[in-house]
């Protein structure tokens, strides 16, 4: 299998994304990741470009890597300046990076707009910038910023951008869609007529997604003969982003015969998405290819069926090549063979003609009529078909709650009070709590009656709360479906309750999200 080096610069490029800030310890932890991962070259950022990269890299200088090379990213010298006094520059050698990246123009547009400069002392900029990082560092890299818009304009000039840092030395010339608006078929023929222009040069691509094709332009300058890809983890970064390297590795490895990580890493690449997704705060879209947790999700009973009998009639892969799975899921358009698959996930054995399985069945679907939504809910959907089979016993028994709210004149915001009255195995337990809602305080008072007899409940955490109207046209009689996500550190469950009254509908969704803990750690033989 013939070699595809992959370069990240989620530190870099991805960094630059909307609503993202590594911390310096944030950046340290996927530095670590990524190397681990298999990943050739980490971009860690621009040294001096402020006081945060110019630490890392001072903290850099005693790391070792397992197997990614780090490298500091800058730019060419300034204009009608030498290259040796441009301070920018000696930040880069400064660094103690061994590979450098610098981006120059090759687009006379921006050369003659943007640095106001001519085209010759840009040509110059590139060759004199590149061939000094050379006489300090093992290996420099040149983006030729533009690079495609630049190629459709002036070719010639364009290449001649490139001629200059590869006569300077050069180790890899990456042509940048800086603004991510060429289409595949450009990006493919441009790069073929860059190999064909340039014989022995190492060819790199840097694509961003404004099109939506930061992947597909990178497989195809691939095709047409570059060997170093440039991306993002999940494809984040400025504007709609850069190409997603999680595609783009499963791609070349699983579907185009190239290698680009270790063969072991590859079943790790959804667990580094998901790493990834927690450190910049980006929620990853569940209908992300290879490593979403809908990308093997299978929803309607005749795909459900067709998958039990062979992966492959609706899989494209087998999901543990990427270290993700399959999911079934249970709604109004499941059929038996949907909830046969949860139920063996289960470890529940049933016949495909069971009379209890059809009736099951009826329930599920009678609920999802009601406004149930068991998608987002697999902690409820699990505890109805357990229940349905006799096989989660009785926590504890309600005898009643009641929820108070009040607000006085001058106070600022209303006072929620509730009170649970239930036994727990024939002790009754009857207790009172204050939260700053009818739900929190209701949340506080049933813990607060059960922490006693089940201490686990204790590492419970609710994480999100969300409330949907099901049946809209019914105005304040409308049902409403309460969907709570709840962890306890080291799992994640959903549940889910519908009643036209919010409250009651969050008592359902509470009491589940504590009743599963309960049965999972007894599972578990935790209790």
């Amino acid at each position: 299998m013939e070699k595809v080096f992959i370069y990240d610069t989620t530190l870099r490029d991805g960094s630059q994304a909307e609503g993202v800030s590594f911390s310096m310890e944030d950046k340290l932890r996927i530095i670590q990741k990524l190397d681990e991962f298999g990943i050739d070259y980490v971009e860690c950022g621009w040294p001096g470009a402020n006081p945060k990269d110019t630490v890392l890299f001072e903290r850099l200088k005693k790391y070792r890597t397992r197997h990614a090379k780090l490298v500091a990213f800058g730019s060419t010298r300034r204009p009608n300046k030498k290259v040796e006094e441009d301070p920018q520059v000696e930040n880069l050698i400064k660094s103690g990076a061994s590979v450098i990246t610098i981006f120059g123009k090759s687009w006379d547009f921006h050369v003659e707009e943007a640095l106001k400069t001519s085209l010759e002392e840009n040509l110059s900029m590139v060759y004199d910038t590149v061939s000094f990082l050379k006489r300090h560092v093992q290996e420099v890299i040149f983006d030729a910023e533009h690079f495609f818009d630049g190629y459709k304009r002036n070719p010639s000039y364009a290449l001649e951008v490139l001629r200059s840092a590869s006569e300077a030395g050069a180790d890899w010339l990456v042509l940048c869609d800086t603004n991510g608006g060429c289409l595949p078929q450009e990006v493919y023929h441009i790069t073929k007529k860059v190999v064909e222009a340039l014989p022995g040069a190492k060819i790199g691509i840097h694509a961003h997604n404004d099109s939506d094709t930061g992947v597909a332009n990178s497989l195809m300058a691939v095709l047409a003969g570059a060997r170093q890809v440039h991306g993002t983890i999940n494809g984040i970064g400025e504007r709609t982003g850069n190409a997603n390297l999680c595609s783009i590795i499963a791609n070349l490895q699983l579907k185009m015969g190239f290698r680009a990580v270790p063969e072991s890493s590859l079943k790790k690449l959804t667990e580094l998405s998901h790493f990834i997704s927690e450190i910049s705060h980006m929620p990853l879209p569940r209908n992300m290819p290879y490593v979403g947790e809908s990308a093997f999700a299978h929803k309607a009973g005749v795909h459900a069926s067709a998958v039990m009998r062979h992966a492959g009639t609706y899989e494209h892969i087998d999901p543990a090549l990427v270290g993700n799975r399959r999911k079934v899921t249970v709604s109004d358009l499941s059929g038996r063979s949907n909830v046969l698959y949860k139920l063996k996930e289960m470890g529940i054995q049933v016949e495909e003609k069971s009379p209890e399985l059809l009736k099951l069945v009826e329930k599920i679907k009678e609920l999802e009529k009601e406004g149930y939504h068991f998608e987002a809910a697999e902690a409820s959907f699990e505890l109805l078909c357990k229940r349905h089979f006799g096989l989660v016993r009785d926590y504890f028994q309600l005898e009643a709650y009641r929820v108070l709210i009040a607000k006085r004149s001058g106070d600022n915001l209303p006072v929620s009070e509730a009170t649970v009255r239930l036994s727990v195995e024939g002790v009754k337990q009857h207790t009172v709590a204050l939260g700053n809602g009818p739900v929190s305080a209701l949340d506080r008072a049933l813990r607060k009656a059960l922490e006693e007899f089940y201490p686990n409940l204790k590492e419970v955490q609710l994480i999100d709360y969300k409330v949907r109207i099901v049946n809209e046209s019914e105005g304040t009689k409308a049902r409403v479906r309460v969907l709570i996500e709840c962890t306890d550190g080291n799992r994640k469950w959903g549940t889910v309750g519908v009643s036209e009254n919010i409250i009651e509908a969050s008592w359902i969704a509470l009491t589940d999200g504590l009743v599963y803990k309960l049965h999972k750690d007894e599972e578990e033989g935790i209790i």
